[in-house]
């Protein structure tokens, strides 16, 4: 009993069967009902995206026992042999194999001869970029000008490399990387009709995993029924393709929002102990935090994909719009950087280490006071608050505006809204308009509108902006004259000459 991989078994028989690729197949049907066909194609595209299937079906429309149409019969003898590869009239070459001139001279020796059955010779060259120089030569004079009954479709991964003047002798036709629900609908044809017990989300999972390939996304779906044992669960294709779980890339962002290194480390330990492929925990951390940035920019933003939009929304309130933006930036470089790192986990948390060293000045992170073991300050800060503090020293502000920017604490934001709290002494810097221009300020630097809410509260202590920077000059200004009274010269003088210091007139450096 012989078993036909899905991707023979279903390989499209016609141009309506074919997924994507609309832009090809309409230049191609209207030529063949209009009796236009051009004698040199060439199909340019990645693997998996349909090349050779829509030579095949192609020749079977020239070749049809039934009339030349872009319907052809699939119940001829033509079409049969051609559907299983023995047509005698297609030939296909895989240039690969054959890129030696005299491989090229005996195959053009064979183009003068009539077919032996159909009404064309059609030959199929794949790979064609992988020729010899000697063998384009010898192709051109053939193909710019071939016997009425060849036609030549040829196929290639790398048109960059095939000789301007054999572009010029065919109409070329750029074949589109497929995208997930083209491949996922596919998917769920096949399961259906195959009998198979399929979750939806183990679906989406392959589609995306096919990176644009139809051929891989059917031969991922055999390798996950086999792995499944006759059924597909979202767990099981995650295990088996070696993916992150979504929650551990959660976990990720979340540590990230907050400064600690040390869960993150935590985080990549346990990804190990799973034996994680850390270039999928990157994509999936890249792939999250694009989503981040479509609700950051979009608030209302959501794709029939994904039901986690919440979440996502949650996560995207938890770190600003430039540091999604950077932790992406450094998510898809150290992927890049995996195969130079010592090991693959030393390259991972590199990367996440890198992320919290080129956070802005001013937000929490793996060097913060409580990592550090600094002295408690009076004004205990969480992330939220240092997020605000440094976003208020960002914005550009002038006079009354930037007082209110200073004095204010940011009680509770959602992705429209902010709520502020000031201390009811200073309210007066809260005016209707200086309200409405800093929103207008922070609409702008997060590239959406939003909503800012004032209240005044008798709360002492709130942390702001200018208690901040106030008690951090304290600090500097206790440092310097630490500094100045422990100064082995100025200890010298006020024994020898009696000296004292004006401590009024210490200014730290600023």
């Amino acid at each position: 009993m012989s078993y036909q991989v899905l991707a023979r078994k279903w390989r499209p028989k016609t141009f309506q069967q074919l997924v994507g690729q609309e832009h090809v197949v309409q230049a191609l049907v209207n030529g063949l009902d209009q009796d236009r066909v051009h004698h040199a194609f060439l199909f340019t595209g990645t693997r998996g995206v349909g090349k050779t299937t829509i030579a095949r079906i192609l020749a079977k429309c020239l070749n049809c026992e039934r009339g030349v149409s872009s319907r052809p019969c699939g119940e001829c003898a033509s079409c049969v042999d051609i559907d299983e590869g023995r047509f005698v009239d297609m030939l296909e070459i895989d240039a690969a194999s054959r890129t030696k001139v005299d491989d090229t001279r005996d195959l053009l020796d064979s183009v003068q001869y009539a077919p032996s059955r159909g009404r064309f010779k059609v030959y199929i060259i794949d790979e064609v970029h992988m020729l010899s120089n000697s063998s384009f030569n010898a192709l051109l004079k053939t193909l710019e000008e071939p016997p009425p009954h060849v036609k030549f479709v040829l196929a290639t991964t790398d048109p960059e490399k095939i000789p301007v003047t054999i572009l010029s002798r065919c109409l070329q036709f750029n074949l589109k990387r497929l995208l997930p629900d083209q491949i996922q609908g596919y998917l769920t044809q096949i399961v259906e009709s195959e009998g198979i017990d399929a979750e939806s989300t183990a679906l989406i999972r392959l589609a995306r995993a096919a990176d644009g390939s139809m051929r891989d996304g059917l031969s991922l779906l055999d390798q996950a029924i086999a792995f499944g044992g006759g059924s597909l669960t979202a767990d099981d294709v995650r295990q088996m393709l070696g993916l992150v779980d979504h929650g551990h890339v959660v976990s990720m962002i979340s540590a990230l929002a907050a400064g600690d290194a040390r869960g993150l480390l935590a985080i990549v330990d346990e990804l190990v102990a799973q034996s994680r492929d850390m270039a999928n925990v990157l994509a999936s951390l890249a792939e999250t935090l694009h989503r981040i940035c479509l609700v950051q920019c979009v608030p209302e933003y959501t794709d029939a994909e994904r039901s986690d939009w919440e979440e996502i929304a949650s996560l995207a309130a938890s770190i600003t719009p430039e540091d999604a933006q950077l932790y992406y930036q450094i998510a898809i470089k150290g992927r890049e950087e995996l195969g130079i790192a010592p090991d693959p986990r030393t390259g991972m948390e590199m990367t996440l280490l890198r992320m919290l060293a080129f956070r802005p000045a001013g937000e929490t992170g793996a060097s913060s006071a409580a990592d550090s073991h600094e002295p408690a300050k009076e004004v205990a800060a969480d992330a939220a608050d240092a997020e605000w503090i440094s976003m208020a020293r960002e914005l550009d502000l002038k006079g009354s505006v930037r007082e209110l920017a200073r004095n204010v604490h940011l009680r509770s934001r959602s992705s429209d809204q902010w709520e502020f709290v000031i201390a009811h002494s200073l309210r007066h810097l809260g005016s209707e308009s200086c309200v409405d221009r800093l929103r207008q300020a922070i609409s702008e630097r997060l590239g959406h509108p939003v909503m800012v809410r004032l209240t005044d509260s008798d709360e002492v202590g709130l942390p702001t902006a200018a208690k901040l920077e106030q008690q951090q000059l304290h600090t500097k200004l206790s440092d310097a004259e630490r500094a100045i009274n422990e100064d082995p010269n100025v200890q010298a003088l006020k024994d020898q000459f009696g000296a004292r210091i004006l401590t009024d007139s210490i200014q730290p450096l600023q």
